[in-house]
């Protein structure tokens, strides 16, 4: 686990303990408390904009975002690249903030050991590249080019739903309470950003929002988290 902590002021003051007298100071809080690949995860996407930022956006566009029509010219690896390339700040701390709270329970249940790191991982990059596809699917073959972490991030939220109707300790059913509440939700936030565009979204400016990213990658979440788990060691 991965945390990070800040000293509880002592009650009465800063005054410490004398030896043998018993210590009643609160024990530190933490401030971020997600398993260690959640936090890398969450930080990789900060570190990789603070790069991206370096140049102009239509340069890194060109070089990494994904595109229905790049992937039929033979490029598949733009399903990976544009999934640690944004729009703006604004975009990549979004999706940051989504990463840390989504991916949290994700990275709790699948676990800190070396294949549940992987499963992790993996996880986050299929469902990702999955959101990719659902959005081909629906601009099959057009130049519309498609960048940021919304479609895994989208599947972290999607299997930590699943995660909260088997009341954290396994996937629960894929028609839970918590799966249907929040994939209804977020239909609904999505059809409505389909109609607006990114006119509600800070920092998108005229550009539009990839929606079919985001219910595919949701989909997937829901879909893949009982076999990741099953990946992960988890019976």
């Amino acid at each position: 686990m991965s945390t990070v902590y800040f000293e509880a002021p002592a009650p009465g003051g800063s005054r410490q303990p004398h030896p043998g007298e018993p210590d009643f100071r609160p024990a530190p809080e933490p401030i971020v408390n997600a398993p260690w690949p959640v936090v890398v995860l969450t930080v990789s996407i900060v570190l990789a904009y603070l790069v991206q930022s370096r140049f102009p956006l239509p340069l890194v566009s060109e070089a990494f975002a994904f595109s229905p029509a790049l992937m039929l010219q033979g490029h598949p690896e733009r399903l990976v690249s544009s999934l640690f390339v944004h729009g703006s700040w604004a975009h990549a701390l979004m999706n940051a903030a989504f990463i840390l709270a989504f991916g949290a329970p994700v990275g709790r249940f699948l676990g800190q050991r070396p294949g549940g790191v992987v499963s992790f991982f993996l996880f986050y990059l299929v469902c990702g590249v999955l959101a990719c596809l659902g959005f081909a699917a629906v601009h099959w073959g057009q130049e519309a080019a498609l960048v940021g972490a919304s479609g895994a991030a989208s599947g972290l939220m999607g299997a930590a739903a699943r995660i909260i109707g088997g009341e954290g300790g396994r996937p629960g059913p894929m028609f839970s309470k918590a799966v249907t509440g929040m994939g209804t939700a977020w239909i609904i936030v999505n059809v409505i950003m389909a109609f607006t565009g990114g006119a509600l979204i800070p920092g998108a400016g005229e550009a539009g929002v990839g929606w079919e990213a985001h219910l595919a990658g949701f989909a997937a979440g829901v879909l893949l988290i009982g076999p990741f788990g099953w990946l992960a060691g988890k019976r």
